[in-house]
């Protein structure tokens, strides 16, 4: 279970040579708010080797390689940029959304765009001001006007909202019913009149990767752009949102090892006190540990794709990986930079953006608080 495929193994390793090739040597003008450009051309060039919609159907043009392959791919894309990483991550996620839930009719339209890159990313919209960790309280509203919707509200922290061909929003349809019960799914493209894209946030980190405020302002909507059923939209969010936890745990392990990577060649460079850093036990014991919960972080990733691959339940195991893999990368970028010494402080090297790319891996996606609801809970309705 735990050794990859060869066919994974292949997807891997052309997921690595795309990304030393293009991708890495864009990462750090992304970060200083340059070359989206050439951001977008890269997305493009990875839906064309079919890395956008990797567990879709290859009847809508999809890779139909599994969550294996995905969870490889983002390792990998994560190692060489993680803003190019978590938008992979989303617009595979936004497909299989589509896939699961979409009628023939929208998988048709929509999905062989995702594929060929003539949607540049997909854009997933849940979170709101007041409903970041509890979804279930959104204030978006869509109500029904004559054969359509009419949606008002905004949704917040939105990936790749500024560039997205294709949005999947959830709104309240039915503020009559139990809190979760009234909620739908909508599929709406860009450009969509009464929806607009706010600026990108200022962020911390992942900063090549756009963040915006989605607004719907008495957005029309014609009947088909309903996804699902009416009203059960919530439970679509909550099953869909287990494997997107796989994507960001594998982002956070590509983060975590590029920097261990950096840090490692580091010390057997560096000299102090007459010998190469490498040869001290603190800094031995250090590579030890962190290396280890990558280790084990790879383990639990594999583990959660494996089972979404073979149908079983994943969804505490995608928790346990996302909560596991994300907290590792916390301690791999800061013991990495400590590394460094002073020098992993300066922008010249990228301890210090590896980082601050780790930190949100903790928050989106559902934090590590919630992570941990959702581990407990299983296990205590288990026995």
């Amino acid at each position: 279970m735990l050794t990859e495929s060869e066919d994974v193994s292949m997807i891997r390793d052309a997921a690595r040579r795309i990304a030393a090739e293009r991708i890495a040597p864009l990462a750090e003008r992304l970060d200083r708010g340059e070359g989206r450009e050439d951001f977008i051309t890269n997305l493009k060039l990875l839906a064309e080797n079919g890395f956008m919609t990797l567990n879709v159907g290859a009847d809508y043009g999809g890779t139909e390689a599994g969550a294996s392959a995905f969870a490889a791919t983002v390792e990998e894309l994560g190692y060489a940029c993680a803003s190019t990483g978590v938008t992979t991550s989303v617009t595979n996620l936004v497909g299989e959304v589509i896939q699961a839930c979409g009628s023939e009719e929208q998988k048709a339209k929509h999905l062989p765009r995702l594929a060929d890159g003539t949607y540049p990313a997909g854009a997933f919209c849940l979170t709101e001001s007041g409903a970041g960790s509890d979804p279930s309280s959104m204030k978006t509203k869509a109500e029904k006007s004559g054969n359509g919707w009419v949606l008002n509200g905004a949704k917040l922290y939105i990936t790749s909202a500024e560039y997205a061909g294709i949005f999947v929003v959830w709104a309240v349809t039915d503020p009559t019913a139990p809190k979760g019960k009234g909620i739908s799914c909508f599929l709406i493209e860009a450009g969509t009149p009464g929806m607009s894209i706010g600026k990108p946030e200022k962020k911390m980190g992942q900063t090549g990767s756009s963040t915006c405020e989605v607004r719907f302002d008495d957005c029309k909507l014609p009947a088909d752009a309903l996804m699902g059923k009416e009203n059960d939209g919530f439970r679509i969010a909550v099953s869909e949102l287990a494997g997107g936890r796989i994507g960001i745990a594998s982002l956070a392990l590509g983060i975590a090892r590029a920097a261990m990577d950096q840090a490692i060649a580091y010390v057997k460079e560096r000299e102090q006190f007459g010998k190469k850093l490498a040869e001290m036990q603190g800094l031995q014991w250090m590579i030890a540990d962190r290396e280890t919960d990558l280790e084990a972080a790879r383990l639990l990733i594999a583990k959660a794709a494996h089972l979404k691959d073979s149908g079983q339940p994943f969804a505490q195991a995608a928790s346990m990986a996302k909560l596991f893999a994300s907290e590792a990368a916390q301690r791999a970028t800061y013991a990495a930079l400590q590394m460094h010494g002073g020098a992993g402080y300066i922008s010249d090297l990228p301890l210090e953006r590896f980082a601050r790319d780790a930190r949100i891996t903790t928050i989106y996606e559902g934090t590590s608080e919630i992570q941990r609801l959702i581990i407990a809970r299983n296990i205590l309705a288990a026995h």
